[in-house]
């Protein structure tokens, strides 16, 4: 209760006067804390909160709230900016987001509250595929977005090539909204983890390791050899003739579209055992042939003359003299062998160097034992 009259009873103007002093002073008091006290809206990356406030600068207003800006934060108005009654202070923090664009990773720092911000913010179309929903708020900290731009791309498989525009970020998936499956041993040419890039073409082989494939096949003969003292020298006789033999072989396939790739041998079975050829080779040495010796021995009187002039006419041009150089002498084509074992070599060492009658001579007892086989012209004889 306030004291207005002194002990006396009387009214007292110096207690009036100091009261209304000290009432005037808390009634500015007031009016200057209700004057100071602003109500401020703050949003900070899309979290909005009504702020009393006494401070004067949107920066003290911030602070106040206990919001710590650094350097790159965005403010809006500006941390200078005086504060009135009512103003929207908007607070976007600087974050480090780990963004992963079409396969390549970097960090970015942005301001952007949410995922579309940053979609929005590094330029990217509206149509890429991103790994979180763009409305998902971003962290200051520890934020991961994979995004994946509108790609060209062009799938060649059973024979079809199909191209389509695709948001995929591998191979594998792209092939998955394709359709497209693949089988155990199919293959890719490029590999299901590979990042997709624009104009990327993917080709499917498809791979059967299925079939078997069956083939019969010859086996060459072996040749053996054996020397005899009943030949010349250079002469050879094939006592066994050489037989190819048969084996059946069995393959397993790899076909790459329809195309067989490779193969490999998984059995095979001798159906026919090759015979082995027999060669005999002569090691008798051949009589020496001295040019122009002749034994002088008489022949007997020619006969079938007219018969062996048509031979010789044929196989020397009738030439009884004749030496080629190629193994073979005398009108009628004697070889060494022939001329010695039928007896030749009682007139010369070979027919070239025997004459007329003689040659006649040895001819009619190879023609007592072989007919004219032996003589390609045989057949002059007759005409």
């Amino acid at each position: 209760m306030v004291k207005l009259f002194t002990t006396d009873g009387k009214f007292s103007f110096i207690k009036i006067g100091t009261q209304l002093v000290v009432l005037c002073a808390l009634v500015a008091g007031l009016v200057a804390f209700v004057g100071n006290n602003k109500t401020v809206t703050l949003n900070v990356d899309g979290k909005v909160t009504s702020v009393q406030s006494f401070g004067g600068t949107v920066g003290q207003v911030v602070k106040s709230a206990n919001v710590e800006l650094k350097p790159a934060d965005r403010v809006s108005p500006s941390v200078d900016a005086k504060v009135e009654n009512g103003t929207v202070i908007n607070v976007n923090m600087a974050k480090a987001v780990k963004v992963s664009l079409d396969g390549a990773e970097k960090t970015v720092s942005t301001t952007a509250p949410d995922v579309a911000g940053l979609v929005t913010e590094l330029g990217i179309a509206s149509a890429s595929s991103v790994s979180v929903p763009k409305e998902a708020q971003l962290a200051v900290a520890g934020s991961f977005v994979s995004i994946s731009t509108p790609k060209s791309i062009s799938i060649v498989a059973d024979g079809k090539v199909a191209t389509a525009t695709t948001t995929a970020g591998t191979v594998a998936q792209v092939l998955e909204d394709a359709g497209v499956t693949l089988g155990v041993d199919d293959r890719t040419s490029q590999p299901g983890n590979a990042h997709v890039v624009n104009n990327m073409v993917i080709k499917v082989s498809r791979v059967d390791t299925g079939q078997t494939a069956a083939t019969t096949e010859d086996v060459a003969f072996e040749s053996m050899s054996e020397e005899s003292a009943e030949l010349f020298k250079g002469e050879k006789k094939v006592t066994q003739a050489g037989v190819a033999g048969k084996v059946n072989r069995t393959f397993k396939l790899v076909l790459v579209d329809g195309r067989e790739a490779s193969r490999t041998l998984v059995s095979e079975e001798v159906a026919v055992h090759p015979v082995t050829e027999k060669v005999t080779i002569g090691t008798k040495p051949k009589p020496a042939a001295t040019a122009g010796t002749n034994t002088g021995a008489a022949a007997p009187a020619m006969m079938n003359e007219a018969m062996w002039d048509k031979i010789a006419k044929c196989e020397s041009g009738g030439n009884w003299a004749i030496n080629t150089g190629n193994g073979y002498y005398g009108g009628l084509q004697f070889d060494i062998r022939t001329w010695i074992g039928s007896g030749g070599g009682a007139y010369a060492p070979n027919a070239s160097l025997a004459t007329k009658a003689q040659q006649i001579d040895i001819a009619n007892r190879v023609y007592a034992q072989r007919g004219l086989q032996p003589w390609g012209c045989g057949w002059a004889a007759t005409s």
